[in-house]
Protein backbone atom coordinates (compact mmCIF):
# COMPACT_ATOMS: atom_id res chain seq x y z
CA UNK A 1 0.00 0.00 0.00
CA UNK A 2 1.28 3.37 -0.79
CA UNK A 3 0.17 7.19 0.62
CA UNK A 4 -0.88 8.11 -3.14
CA UNK A 5 -2.64 11.35 -2.82
CA UNK A 6 -4.12 14.63 -1.18
CA UNK A 7 -7.75 15.99 -2.52
CA UNK A 8 -7.75 19.52 -2.73
CA UNK A 9 -10.17 21.39 -3.62
CA UNK A 10 -9.74 24.79 -5.35
CA UNK A 11 -11.22 27.51 -7.52
CA UNK A 12 -8.93 27.10 -10.57
CA UNK A 13 -7.23 23.74 -11.35
CA UNK A 14 -5.98 24.60 -14.59
CA UNK A 15 -3.99 27.89 -13.15
CA UNK A 16 -2.82 26.53 -10.11
CA UNK A 17 -1.39 23.36 -12.31
CA UNK A 18 0.56 26.06 -13.79
CA UNK A 19 1.94 27.20 -10.80
CA UNK A 20 2.96 23.75 -9.55
CA UNK A 21 4.30 22.46 -12.78
CA UNK A 22 6.10 25.45 -14.17
CA UNK A 23 7.68 26.37 -10.94
CA UNK A 24 7.68 23.68 -8.43
CA UNK A 25 8.56 20.82 -11.24
CA UNK A 26 5.32 18.84 -10.72
CA UNK A 27 4.06 17.22 -13.81
CA UNK A 28 0.61 17.10 -14.49
CA UNK A 29 -2.16 14.88 -16.07
CA UNK A 30 -5.77 15.30 -16.53
CA UNK A 31 -8.30 12.88 -14.05
CA UNK A 32 -11.55 13.51 -15.39
CA UNK A 33 -12.28 17.36 -14.36
CA UNK A 34 -9.38 17.68 -11.71
CA UNK A 35 -5.85 17.49 -12.37
CA UNK A 36 -3.17 15.24 -10.75
CA UNK A 37 0.26 16.49 -10.08
CA UNK A 38 3.17 15.08 -8.74
CA UNK A 39 6.87 14.32 -9.17
CA UNK A 40 8.31 10.97 -10.72
CA UNK A 41 8.77 8.17 -8.16
CA UNK A 42 6.77 6.79 -5.23
CA UNK A 43 5.91 9.82 -3.65
CA UNK A 44 1.87 11.24 -3.16
CA UNK A 45 0.23 13.63 -5.86
CA UNK A 46 -1.72 16.72 -5.19
CA UNK A 47 -5.32 15.75 -6.55
CA UNK A 48 -6.53 19.32 -7.67
CA UNK A 49 -10.66 19.30 -7.64
CA UNK A 50 -12.90 21.93 -9.16
CA UNK A 51 -15.60 23.61 -6.75
CA UNK A 52 -13.62 25.38 -4.24
CA UNK A 53 -12.41 29.09 -4.03
CA UNK A 54 -11.74 31.55 -1.00
CA UNK A 55 -9.61 28.86 0.82
CA UNK A 56 -8.32 30.77 4.04
CA UNK A 57 -5.25 29.24 6.09
CA UNK A 58 -6.78 28.50 9.54
CA UNK A 59 -4.76 26.75 11.99
CA UNK A 60 -7.78 25.63 14.09
CA UNK A 61 -8.43 23.58 10.59
CA UNK A 62 -7.64 19.48 10.49
CA UNK A 63 -5.43 20.22 7.08
CA UNK A 64 -2.14 22.46 8.01
CA UNK A 65 0.34 21.86 4.66
CA UNK A 66 2.31 19.81 2.14
CA UNK A 67 6.16 19.22 2.78
CA UNK A 68 8.54 19.24 -0.40
CA UNK A 69 11.69 17.55 0.39
CA UNK A 70 14.64 18.91 -1.25
CA UNK A 71 18.67 18.78 -1.19
CA UNK A 72 19.10 22.37 -1.15
CA UNK A 73 16.19 24.94 0.10
CA UNK A 74 18.17 28.31 -0.37
CA UNK A 75 18.89 27.47 -3.95
CA UNK A 76 14.89 26.77 -4.18
CA UNK A 77 13.81 29.79 -2.42
CA UNK A 78 16.13 32.09 -4.46
CA UNK A 79 14.90 30.51 -7.22
CA UNK A 80 11.05 31.07 -6.21
CA UNK A 81 11.98 34.78 -5.89
CA UNK A 82 13.23 35.33 -8.64
CA UNK A 83 9.91 34.26 -9.97
CA UNK A 84 8.14 36.71 -7.94
CA UNK A 85 6.89 34.48 -5.51
CA UNK A 86 6.95 35.39 -1.40
CA UNK A 87 8.86 33.15 0.42
CA UNK A 88 9.76 33.33 4.49
CA UNK A 89 13.88 33.13 4.65
CA UNK A 90 15.05 29.73 5.06
CA UNK A 91 16.39 28.98 8.82
CA UNK A 92 16.63 25.85 11.31
CA UNK A 93 14.07 25.14 13.05
CA UNK A 94 15.37 23.74 16.86
CA UNK A 95 16.27 20.29 15.77
CA UNK A 96 13.50 19.27 13.55
CA UNK A 97 14.60 20.72 10.30
CA UNK A 98 16.11 23.54 7.56
CA UNK A 99 13.05 24.65 5.89
CA UNK A 100 11.15 27.68 4.77
CA UNK A 101 7.34 28.39 4.24
CA UNK A 102 5.26 30.00 1.13
CA UNK A 103 1.65 29.69 -0.19
CA UNK A 104 0.59 28.43 -3.19
CA UNK A 105 -1.93 31.59 -5.46
CA UNK A 106 -4.95 30.27 -3.56
CA UNK A 107 -3.48 30.06 -0.46
CA UNK A 108 -2.73 26.42 0.69
CA UNK A 109 0.59 26.48 2.74
CA UNK A 110 3.63 24.53 1.32
CA UNK A 111 6.85 23.80 3.32
CA UNK A 112 10.26 23.40 1.49
CA UNK A 113 12.45 21.12 3.88
CA UNK A 114 16.31 20.29 2.96
CA UNK A 115 17.15 16.81 3.37
CA UNK A 116 20.13 17.97 5.89
CA UNK A 117 20.19 20.25 8.88
CA UNK A 118 21.95 23.58 8.45
CA UNK A 119 25.57 23.56 8.12
CA UNK A 120 25.93 19.53 6.84
CA UNK A 121 24.89 19.73 3.88
CA UNK A 122 26.93 18.72 1.14
CA UNK A 123 28.17 21.23 -2.05
CA UNK A 124 26.79 20.75 -5.30
CA UNK A 125 23.83 19.04 -3.56
CA UNK A 126 21.32 20.23 -6.13
CA UNK A 127 21.52 21.74 -9.52
CA UNK A 128 21.42 25.44 -9.15
CA UNK A 129 19.25 25.38 -12.77
CA UNK A 130 16.75 22.93 -11.73
CA UNK A 131 16.22 23.61 -7.77
CA UNK A 132 13.75 21.34 -7.57
CA UNK A 133 14.95 18.38 -9.57
CA UNK A 134 14.54 15.88 -6.69
CA UNK A 135 11.78 17.39 -5.10
CA UNK A 136 9.56 15.03 -3.30
CA UNK A 137 6.02 15.87 -1.53
CA UNK A 138 7.54 14.05 1.79
CA UNK A 139 4.79 15.08 4.17
CA UNK A 140 1.34 15.67 4.53
CA UNK A 141 0.11 17.15 7.39
CA UNK A 142 -2.81 17.05 9.51
CA UNK A 143 -3.54 18.18 12.98
CA UNK A 144 -5.10 16.04 16.12
CA UNK A 145 -5.88 16.19 19.65
CA UNK A 146 -5.77 12.95 19.88
CA UNK A 147 -2.62 11.09 18.82
CA UNK A 148 -3.88 8.05 20.38
CA UNK A 149 -6.82 7.24 18.36
CA UNK A 150 -4.28 7.98 15.07
CA UNK A 151 -1.57 5.72 15.69
CA UNK A 152 -4.42 3.48 16.17
CA UNK A 153 -6.01 4.04 12.55
CA UNK A 154 -2.30 4.52 11.02
CA UNK A 155 -1.16 1.12 12.01
CA UNK A 156 -4.75 -0.35 11.27
CA UNK A 157 -3.88 0.06 7.88
CA UNK A 158 -0.49 -1.01 7.73
CA UNK A 159 1.79 1.95 8.13
CA UNK A 160 4.60 2.35 10.66
CA UNK A 161 5.42 5.23 13.00
CA UNK A 162 9.14 6.17 12.05
CA UNK A 163 9.35 9.42 14.28
CA UNK A 164 8.48 11.91 17.03
CA UNK A 165 9.51 15.41 17.76
CA UNK A 166 8.66 17.47 20.36
CA UNK A 167 8.32 20.86 19.81
CA UNK A 168 7.09 21.43 23.31
CA UNK A 169 8.17 25.71 23.60
CA UNK A 170 5.02 25.80 20.80
CA UNK A 171 2.38 23.07 22.52
CA UNK A 172 2.90 20.17 20.18
CA UNK A 173 4.65 17.57 19.59
CA UNK A 174 5.17 15.68 15.69
CA UNK A 175 4.36 12.21 14.61
CA UNK A 176 5.26 10.63 11.40
CA UNK A 177 3.76 7.36 9.54
CA UNK A 178 4.55 5.43 6.60
CA UNK A 179 3.43 2.56 4.54
CA UNK A 180 7.18 1.02 4.61
CA UNK A 181 9.40 -1.58 5.86
CA UNK A 182 12.45 0.67 6.34
CA UNK A 183 13.94 1.01 10.15
CA UNK A 184 15.48 4.70 11.30
CA UNK A 185 18.75 4.93 11.97
CA UNK A 186 17.97 4.97 16.16
CA UNK A 187 15.52 2.48 17.48
CA UNK A 188 14.02 5.78 19.49
CA UNK A 189 11.57 7.29 17.92
CA UNK A 190 12.08 10.54 19.81
CA UNK A 191 15.60 10.53 18.24
CA UNK A 192 17.12 13.41 16.77
CA UNK A 193 19.30 11.58 14.67
CA UNK A 194 15.69 9.85 12.33
CA UNK A 195 15.16 13.18 11.21
CA UNK A 196 17.62 14.15 8.18
CA UNK A 197 17.41 10.42 7.61
CA UNK A 198 13.09 11.13 7.26
CA UNK A 199 13.80 13.77 5.11
CA UNK A 200 15.45 11.90 2.30
CA UNK A 201 12.71 8.88 2.16
CA UNK A 202 11.56 9.06 -1.17
CA UNK A 203 7.96 8.02 -0.06
CA UNK A 204 5.27 10.58 1.64
CA UNK A 205 5.12 10.28 5.40
CA UNK A 206 1.76 11.33 6.87
CA UNK A 207 2.76 13.84 9.62
CA UNK A 208 0.43 14.76 12.83
CA UNK A 209 0.67 18.34 14.90
CA UNK A 210 -0.32 16.83 17.35
CA UNK A 211 -1.65 19.51 20.31
CA UNK A 212 -3.15 17.24 23.56
CA UNK A 213 -6.88 17.56 23.66
CA UNK A 214 -7.38 20.31 21.18
CA UNK A 215 -10.53 20.21 18.91
CA UNK A 216 -10.21 21.11 15.66
CA UNK A 217 -12.57 21.74 12.87
CA UNK A 218 -13.19 19.75 9.52
CA UNK A 219 -11.10 21.92 6.35
CA UNK A 220 -13.69 22.12 3.61
CA UNK A 221 -11.27 22.28 0.81
CA UNK A 222 -9.26 19.20 2.00
CA UNK A 223 -11.30 16.22 0.98
CA UNK A 224 -9.20 13.45 2.01
CA UNK A 225 -6.22 11.63 1.33
CA UNK A 226 -5.96 8.68 -1.10
CA UNK A 227 -3.97 5.26 -0.78
CA UNK A 228 -3.32 2.62 -3.39
CA UNK A 229 -4.41 -0.15 -2.45
CA UNK A 230 -7.14 0.71 -0.46
CA UNK A 231 -10.31 -1.77 -1.51
CA UNK A 232 -12.92 1.09 -0.41
CA UNK A 233 -13.65 4.50 1.15
CA UNK A 234 -13.11 4.27 4.60
CA UNK A 235 -12.82 7.23 7.14
CA UNK A 236 -10.21 7.94 9.34
CA UNK A 237 -9.63 8.73 13.07
CA UNK A 238 -11.36 12.44 12.51
CA UNK A 239 -13.92 11.22 10.67
CA UNK A 240 -12.44 12.21 7.35
CA UNK A 241 -12.93 10.42 4.00
CA UNK A 242 -9.65 8.16 3.27
CA UNK A 243 -10.26 7.09 -0.69
CA UNK A 244 -8.64 4.19 -2.74
CA UNK A 245 -5.90 5.50 -4.52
Amino acid sequence: MRLSAIRLRVADPERLSKFYGELLGMRAQEQGASLRLGYAGEDADLLLMPGGGGYSHDQGQRYWKIGITLPDVDLAAAYLRRQGVEVSTPRQFLDIGYMCHLTDPEGFVIELLQHDFEGNRSDNAADPSDPFAQARIGQITLRTGDIGAEDRFCRAQGMRLLSMQDVAQYGFDLHFYAFTDDTPPDADPWAVANREWLWKRPYTTLEFQNVAGAQFAPSPDCRGIEIEGLQAPIHDAFGDRVWPG
